[in-house]
């Protein structure tokens, strides 16, 4: 069968209904506007309109909100100088503007400002020229503000920026026009383009502001008129016989007078005033009822909630609605939506600051080095404790199972401190002054020792596990105790 070009649609011209025939719908057009690039309305919305500033400060703020834990091998005290390296160079902050940013106008970089460099940024970065303390934090920069991609591209098919400009020429904060080296540069981009439109945006993406725009000047459209309607929702007409007469024979002196005596008359109604009328004329109220606009204002803000992927109860703030919502399944979509976005924004940022990092405050790149982003959701104290419990029993258990030493429980344990807020006490004194050795439960504590209570063999106590009758399992049963009690005072 010959191929072809296939134009099927649906189309009734009588009907004036589908394709091609003069009806409103097939008068809807939607022109390229290229949004993102009208800076001033970006700057004016973001300024001044809530919803817009929601929209592109919550989703960033929830991405870096409980940050990341690092999974390397090394010892807790060297985790802890990055974690204060993050803290000193204030990185967190800078790249939670550079997300904003990066949302808000379509494109944003950070410049990786490392001491001693400053003549040789034009330069691929050497991870061996990295000096200790060298790292100095990030300069974020938006696409507007003096951040130039160049028009030579990444070449090298190994280089994970491939296909993006090789270097930026960038404006530094004294005024000095400088060309950066990619490698030097971390990108925060807003919604990704096609390729063309890529190119049209000189490889930025497009503003959060782009896609939601429509729907928030329905929205914003409605609450206005809402708000107007307030001023109408109670009219008072006054119907006077001979007015159209008075008004035709135009007699300025008669119309001056009637003007003030309805203008007095209006100052002084109030709910103890009187108003006199003619015994022809005839006075009404009409109100106006508000039925239905609260479920349209509602259609527009879900709208604006959809494009903008997130949940109406986060955005506006307003409690779940209808029978039983509770609103956990919006949120998991949210929290979904957060991990997607740490996955495919903040993760380059991560993987290409980290090793700079470690090269600043060690000297070498762990070969293990990693990282998770830490859970979204924030539990309530209940649920930290249930936490907290079910994994202390666990540690325990595998410890009291011979698998694990002391050192290594305790190890365990501390790390618990950073999600459960338990076992911060535990120093690195007492993880190195603990047993580092693993035995299987009799012969570490002399008989079967069982988790919650102890059992040496012979008839117990009820109340105190304390052996009955036989004098050498008691005296057994009490150096077990002591022994015991020395291992847990030098943890």
């Amino acid at each position: 069968m010959p191929r072809g070009l296939t134009t099927d649609a649906f189309s009734n011209v009588l009907a004036r209904l589908g394709y091609g025939t003069p009806n409103l719908m097939e008068g809807t057009e939607y022109p390229l506007t290229r949004l993102t690039q009208n800076y001033q309305l970006m700057n004016s919305l973001y300024r001044n309109n809530w919803i817009v500033r929601k929209i592109i400060d919550v989703i960033p703020e929830d991405m870096a909100r409980n940050w990341i834990t690092i999974t390397t091998q090394l010892p807790p005290d060297e985790i802890r100088k990055l974690n204060k390296l993050w803290r000193v160079r204030r990185v967190r902050q800078k790249i939670l503007t550079g997300l904003k940013w990066g949302r808000l106008y379509g494109g944003a970089v950070g410049v990786i400002m490392i001491e001693g460099h400053e003549d040789i940024l034009h330069e691929p970065l050497d991870f061996d020229t990295i000096m200790p303390g060298s790292f100095k934090g990030l300069l974020i920069l938006d696409r507007w503000s003096g951040v130039s991609p160049s028009a030579e591209l990444v070449a090298n098919i190994d280089d994970p920026e491939f296909g993006l400009p090789e270097s930026y020429q960038v404006t530094m904060e004294d005024g000095r026009t400088q060309r950066v080296h990619h490698s030097r540069i971390v990108r925060f981009i807003g919604r990704e383009l096609p390729y063309w439109e890529k190119l049209a945006e000189s490889y930025w993406g497009a503003s959060e502001v782009e896609v939601v725009f429509d729907e928030l000047k329905k929205r914003d459209n409605t609450s206005w008129n809402i708000a107007q309607l307030i001023f109408l929702a109670n009219l008072r007409v006054l119907k006077m016989s001979d007015l159209g007469e008075m008004l035709g024979v135009g007699d300025e002196q008669a119309q001056r007078e009637l003007y003030n005596t309805l203008q007095a008359q209006n100052w002084l109604m109030s709910n103890m005033g009187l108003y006199l009328l003619n015994k022809d004329d005839s006075f009404e109220t009409h109100q106006y009822t508000f039925s239905g606009l609260n479920d349209i204002y509602e259609s527009f803000m879900l709208d604006i909630a959809g494009a903008c992927q997130i949940p109406v109860t986060k955005l506006f703030g307003r409690s779940p609605a209808g029978m039983n919502a509770t609103g956990e399944s919006d949120m998991q979509n949210y929290y979904e939506v957060i991990q997607q976005q740490q996955e495919s924004i903040l993760g380059p940022v991560l993987d290409k600051l980290l090793p700079i990092m470690c090269m600043s405050e060690f000297g070498a790149i762990p070969d293990d080095l990693e990282y998770t982003f830490n859970p979204i959701r924030t539990p309530d104290d209940e649920e930290i404790a249930d936490l907290a419990d079910k994994k202390t029993k666990s540690i325990l258990e595998v410890y009291n199972a011979g698998l694990i030493s002391q050192k290594t429980a305790l190890k365990e344990l501390k790390q618990l401190s950073t999600t459960t807020g338990m076992f911060s006490n535990i120093t690195d004194e007492d993880i190195e002054n603990a047993d580092d050795s693993t035995h299987q439960g009799e012969e570490r504590f002399g008989g079967d020792l069982s988790y919650g209570e102890f059992t040496m063999g012979a008839e117990t106590s009820n109340r105190t596990g304390v052996p009955q009758g036989d004098t050498s399992s008691v005296e057994k049963f009490r150096r077990v105790l002591d022994r015991i009690r020395r291992r847990f005072r030098n943890a």
